[in-house]
């Protein structure tokens, strides 16, 4: 082979390599975009209300322990997250600890996204990586004494936290174990659905059975298969609802719910949707009259 051939043959094996790393980059930047879609991320990180830029954050989450402001976390290096590394994401979302130690208040739902598998979490920093920087800040929490002293974190911790990824059941199906990943790993169902006790923590005894005090105040319905106090709905119905927002009863998702149908749910595929519903149904029912806490 002369040397004109051997340089053509090596630069058109570099060039397929290239291209080939590039879609492999592109693929992984897709994938962590429909993950982040999944984990509900736009929902919280965005100020609708006031015009506010996508992840960039600022819009006040209303709770009895005071207000909280989701972060940007758009990859500006100052006032996002562009500075942390790959690393530091996986930490803040699998420990709930922070690039400099600190440790996030659980209104940041690291509890449930501890469950995410490590891989997905990468894919989700390559795309976020890609979201335009905005150089804001957003106001700080304004908490209630004594919740606001941060440090006191790490005790909460050990009451109400457990670390790990999202582990399988083994008698359950392969859609009702996706559909178990989407919604408590990554769209976080059981932080607004389930009932807390006086220092915030889940009550796992009812899990995803509603509350009285949920974000902002307002009630959030009991979604176990309970059929009085309930969702008593079909399976196909449970996903119609999480694409349209539209119910049986022919009314529609309002206020949080409305958002999240809108951004997050709504997106996902239709065997995504139906792994969700397949999982809720698949939940042992619970009865609980909800009551609005006082």
């Amino acid at each position: 082979m002369n040397s004109l051939l051997k340089t053509l043959v090596f630069t058109a094996a570099m060039f397929g390599a290239g291209l080939a790393a590039s879609a492999q980059t592109g693929d992984r930047v897709e994938q962590g975009l429909y993950l982040v879609t999944a984990g509900g991320c736009i929902s919280c990180h965005t100020d609708y209300q006031n015009g506010g830029a996508p992840f960039a954050g600022g819009a006040p989450i209303a709770t009895r322990f005071g207000i909280f402001y989701p972060p940007n976390i758009t990859s500006d290096k100052a006032h996002g997250i562009g500075a942390w590394s790959e690393d530091d994401f996986i930490r803040a979302m699998r420990e709930g600890v922070g690039p400099d130690g600190a440790h996030f208040f659980p209104s940041f739902p690291y509890t449930s996204y501890t469950q995410i598998r490590t891989e997905d979490l990468r894919v989700m920093k390559a795309y976020m990586d890609t979201i335009p920087p905005v150089p804001v800040d957003v106001p700080k929490h304004d908490i209630v004494f004594p919740f606001s002293w941060r440090f006191l974190q790490t005790g909460w911790k050990l009451l109400f936290f457990t670390e790990g990824e999202f582990k399988p059941n083994p008698a359950a199906t392969e859609q009702v174990n996706r559909g178990a990943y989407l919604s408590n790993a990554l769209a976080h169902c059981g932080e607004c659905h389930t009932p807390r006790n006086k220092l915030g923590g889940l009550d796992q005894d009812k899990w995803l059975a509603g509350s009285g005090n949920g974000p902002e105040g307002a009630i959030v319905p009991n979604i176990t298969p309970d059929p009085e106090t309930g969702l008593d709905w079909t399976v196909q119905q449970i996903a119609d609802y999480l694409k349209s927002g539209a119910t049986p009863e022919f009314d529609f998702a309002g206020s949080l719910m409305a958002e999240v149908i809108e951004h997050n749910t709504g997106k996902l595929t239709d065997y995504d949707r139906l792994a969700i519903a397949a999982y809720l149904k698949a939940l042992k029912p619970l009865k609980n009259e909800i009551k609005r806490a006082k």
